[in-house]
């Protein structure tokens, strides 16, 4: 026990170190950018000096000292500035002369992009576990080789090209509740949440039900052919029951594993699905930052969705520290 709680502490001592390194990364990119924020923003009215300090002013790139354009702040002290805002849940403001925060746009968007994507990991885990240990079980027999198939199918499936074909499909049937309209509260109306959300999850599940079936199934099946399984079953000890107890926990180790980096994907690949099913999470953000320019809008969602990641990372390495005992006495 005291080598677990020691690991589990090492990883979250490595939590905030992670997320001062991302900040530091998200900052600095930006930073090299060669595009000036105040004259994008502000466009034809940027020929008036005035109104491009003032942005400027606003926006903590300068100080007013008296001069035309003010006295450029040194990029480590905004970064600096911009730690301390983020330490107290301030992502900046956008738009000229508007005030608005970012985390207005950020509080909203990002549970919707969470539920995206830990809906898409449930439905990729409810799917692919069953199959990955019926293809282990029937190893070289017709349900193996079918399952084999599918999974090769889904990881060459894109997960945008399937969200466009499921959105036409949604249409053409006459059921655009699936794939258009505003997405429910999921306490409010789970039933109405599940109806929305559950094309895009499937969508975004996919490949990720493809790749995960041939991990689930080479991991059991590597299990399967271990001495301590013949040795049980050799002392009369029934295989369901072997299977059930020493088999699927073990083979659990390998998967877990692999579906933490899987996250990843997920969570990068539901920005992108939530563009195509009109859902009002990060993409949407992500794409206004964009098209409108605002660098503190697309730096608050980049920064983000990556401390999201982290986050989920850690989650998922306590998790492997908890199924796999081995690991405990390290």
């Amino acid at each position: 026990m005291n080598n677990l709680l020691r690991l589990i502490g090492r990883r979250l001592i490595a939590l905030p170190i992670m997320a001062i390194g991302v900040t530091m990364l998200v900052f600095f990119v930006m930073e090299l950018s060669p595009i000036d924020p105040a004259w994008t923003a502000l466009g034809d009215n940027a020929a008036d000096p005035a109104q491009v300090k003032a942005f400027n002013i606003a926006h903590g790139y300068v100080t007013d000292d008296g001069s035309e354009t003010g006295k450029p702040i040194p990029a480590v002290v905004r970064y600096f500035n911009y730690l301390v805002g983020l330490c107290q849940g301030d992502f900046g403001i956008y738009g000229v002369g508007t005030g608005h925060k970012v985390v207005d746009l950020i509080a909203p968007a990002l549970p919707v992009t969470l539920q995206l994507t830990f809906f898409g990991l449930f439905i990729a885990v409810l799917i692919s576990f069953p199959l990955g240990v019926i293809a282990a079980l029937y190893r070289d027999r017709w349900p193996d080789q079918v399952f084999r198939v599918l999974s090769v199918v889904f990881i060459g499936t894109p997960s945008f090209w399937l969200a466009a074909l499921l959105v036409l499909l949604g249409l053409a049937l006459g059921h655009g509740e699936l794939v258009a309209g505003g997405l429910p509260g999921i306490t409010e109306d789970f039933g109405g949440w599940v109806t929305r959300m559950i094309l895009p999850a499937l969508a975004l599940a996919t490949p990720v039900i493809g790749q995960m079936t041939r991990v689930v199934r080479t991991s059991v099946v590597e299990e399967l052919d271990r001495d301590y399984v013949r040795t049980a079953l050799g002392a009369g000890i029934p295989r369901p029951v072997v299977i059930a107890r020493n088999v699927l926990r073990n083979a659990l180790i390998t998967p877990v594993t692999v579906l933490g980096l899987r996250v990843g994907y997920l969570m990068g690949g539901a920005v992108v699905i939530e563009i195509i099913f009109g859902l009002q999470g990060m993409g949407k953000v992500l794409v206004q930052g964009v098209q409108q320019s605002q660098v503190e809008v697309v730096q608050a969602a980049a920064l983000v969705v990556a401390l999201a990641f982290i986050v989920v990372n850690i989650v998922v390495d306590m998790l492997y520290l908890l199924i796999n005992p081995r690991i405990r006495s390290v």
